[in-house]
């Protein structure tokens, strides 16, 4: 067959379906994108970029469906620091670390009943959330405190919490990244990531999708993660063993199965995003997702989809299947101009709260100066803004302090500065994941050592004896705040 030989009616409609592209706008639709629209494209994802406030956002959608009813509408949002829609009045929850160390799966429910709740007010009807990695791997620098934790049955019912409110709301959830991505020490947006364990240790890491699965998740998303134990050769989202094997036949999942970014380097580098995309529906992906703007990248992908079955290369009845899988998918959760009932917009922080609480708390410092100290936000998730000093202030207004956000080749002369401007006052000195990034070890240690009285905290991971946030999102920070305050 020729590589121009005409395809059966609806299949290039098929093809379309499969892909979810991301794009540059805040008000109108970039008329390439249209043209996807009107072909059959399958959904789209909002960042940031394309997040004014909550009226444009909802103007923003109602445009995109009035091209077509039943596009998927997708974003981001898993709460905690990563949040797209920040702007656009997004309720405050702290990320899923601290929801399983509160291991309170009725507040884990309001707290994504909040974020379901304002997606449904936005016209968003999919959320890439939650991660259902376990956070098993000390050096793993990506997952951290996005997951529920290392304990499979803590994240299977924190998930199934999630997974059933969000349900609730109209809103379609995705646990991702399968079959885990806590286990490795490379982050998939940079390079290609391994997981070297055997079958018998991965089994483990299954137990929170499988309850995803038993719970009735509409979405999976898969890892771009190489795991030697299940396929040698590919990452889980290019493998038919790991989507096939596992994940269609042994968890019996039969909802939409949605690639991880294609542009991400894991993918990119190695096999180039259009040949990415072939590969993962050939596998058994559903729907493959182009996140960057550029929607010349997502035409490439989409021509090498229908190039591939022109020549054979790829399964007509694979493209139908997954086809069937979106479409039915875009049914269920169709927007709807029906009113949104509120929200508890005080869950997130009482979350927070409790998590912070679990652990050693320390004497209030009231009029203290702040240290914090962390590494430059990730390009990929987005930051918003959130900062410990800001926190510490609102309850303390008495409170200093100093913010670090990279590596300083003088550590001297930074700590001479941050003593000097603390003067007498109390001296907290909080870190993220400074096993990490030694940048921040050395400078905690330089300071501990010229003020052992001084308090510290953690606000990723705990890592001994500190007052730990669990995370960096706004709540989190809040509430070590009031604790440090003696609020």
């Amino acid at each position: 067959m020729t590589h121009s030989a005409p395809l059966p009616p609806g299949l290039d409609e098929a093809a379309h379906r499969c892909l979810v592209a991301g794009f540059t706008g805040t008000t109108t639709v970039p008329d390439s994108l249209k043209r996807l629209i009107d072909q059959g494209l399958g959904g789209v994802i909002l960042f940031t970029r394309n997040v004014r406030d909550a009226q444009q956002v909802r103007q923003l959608t109602d445009a995109l469906r009035a091209l077509r009813p039943d596009l998927i509408v997708a974003i981001d949002n898993e709460g905690g620091g990563i949040g797209h829609l920040v702007t656009a009045g997004a309720p405050d929850v702290p990320g899923s670390f601290a929801l399983g160390v509160a291991d309170d799966p009725a507040l884990t429910a309001r707290c994504a009943d909040a974020l379901a709740g304002h997606l449904a007010t936005l016209g968003i009807t999919a959320s890439y959330a939650p991660v259902a990695d376990l956070q098993n791997h000390p050096r793993n620098p990506i997952v951290r405190t996005r997951s529920f934790g290392a304990e499979p049955a803590l994240a299977a019912r924190h998930l199934r919490a999630w997974i059933a409110a969000t349900e609730r709301r109209g809103v379609a959830s995705c646990a991702k990244h399968f079959p885990g991505h806590g286990g490795t020490e490379t982050d998939s947006h940079h390079g290609i990531a391994v997981d070297p364990r055997s079958y018998d240790e991965l089994r483990a890491d299954l137990e929170p999708f499988r309850a995803a699965v038993d719970a009735g998740v509409p979405m999976l998303m898969s890892a771009h993660v190489v795991f030697p134990a299940l396929d040698p050769e590919r990452p889980a989202t290019l493998s038919r063993r790991i989507l096939g094997d596992l994940l269609r036949h042994e968890l019996d999942f039969d909802g939409v199965l949605v690639s991880d970014a294609l542009e991400m380097k894991a993918i990119a580098d190695r096999y180039g995003e259009a040949a990415g995309a072939r590969i993962a529906l050939a596998a058994g992906a559903d729907q493959v997702i182009v996140a960057v703007p550029d929607l010349e990248v997502t035409l490439a992908c989409r021509d090498a989809v229908l190039g591939a079955l022109r020549s054979g290369v790829l399964a007509e009845e694979r493209l139908w299947e997954a086809a069937g899988r979106v479409r039915r998918l875009a049914g269920r959760y169709a927007a709807t101009d029906g009113a949104v009932d509120g929200w508890d917009a005080r869950a997130g922080l009482e979350a927070a709260r409790r998590a912070v609480r679990s652990g050693p708390v320390p004497a209030a410092v009231r009029g203290a100066h702040v240290v914090d100290l962390f590494p430059p936000p990730h390009p990929a998730l987005n930051w918003g803004g959130e900062d410990l000093l800001s926190e510490v202030r609102a309850v303390d207004p008495a409170a200093t302090g100093t913010a670090v956000a990279g590596e300083s080749a003088e550590v001297t002369a930074v700590v001479d500065g941050i003593l000097r401007a603390s003067g007498g006052a109390p001296l907290v000195v909080a870190t993220c994941d400074a096993g990490l990034h030694p940048w921040q070890e050395r400078l905690r240690a330089a300071l501990l050592a010229r003020r052992p009285d001084a308090v510290r905290v953690d606000t990723g991971l705990p890592e001994g004896g500190a007052l730990c946030s669990y995370g960096r999102g706004r709540v989190n920070l809040r509430a070590v705040a009031e604790v440090l305050a003696g609020g």
